[in-house]
């Protein structure tokens, strides 16, 4: 099957903010998950290239470029501000990282705890503060702290099921 792309991928945005919560734990599960994707591979799987697709561990690596760009979104809406920073869309950071020159265990633990600092962060939301609004750039829609936090759990997601292809067309699956 054919995934969509990302950056083809329409959202709409109406979840009620009481099931802020379980969105939450989606995002404190993902270093889990990848942790368990990842550690049952051999070492050469990770950084070898299927076509032109980021491999295993540069795609973990990405996700831990983007905890910088959801942090500094939290601090957005913090400040009030009505447009939320863009991201790089040319994935500058995760090209220039050379993240398969790292180890494995190293990006693991490097995102586990990126991911829960921001984790926390939303945990000390009250349901105001989750429903704090401003515009997504590229989107161009109002999004809520909730919004984006689902957002970057599809985001999470959208990576694992990646690494679970690569993963499979390198078994020959």
């Amino acid at each position: 099957m054919k995934r969509t792309k990302w950056v083809e991928r329409q959202f709409e945005f109406n979840l009620p903010v009481g099931v802020f919560p379980g969105v939450l734990e989606r995002l404190r599960g993902t270093p889990a998950r990848l942790e368990e994707v990842v550690r049952a591979l051999p070492a050469r799987a990770l950084t070898e290239r299927v076509g032109e697709a980021w491999t295993i561990q540069e795609q973990v690596g990405h996700l831990l470029d983007l905890d910088e760009l959801h942090e500094g979104r939290l601090e957005d809406y913090e400040r009030g501000l009505e447009t939320l920073r863009p991201a790089d869309m040319t994935n500058r950071k995760t090209y220039e990282a050379d993240h398969n020159a790292a180890s494995i265990e190293d990006l693991l633990a490097r995102f586990r705890a990126a991911r829960l600092r921001f984790v926390h962060r939303l945990e000390d939301l009250d349901e105001e503060g989750a429903a704090r609004t401003a515009l997504h750039p590229r989107l161009q829609k109002p999004m809520r702290v909730i919004d984006m936090a689902l957002f970057v759990a599809e985001h999470d997601d959208h990576h694992l099921a990646s690494i679970n292809e690569l993963r499979r067309a390198l078994a020959g699956d």
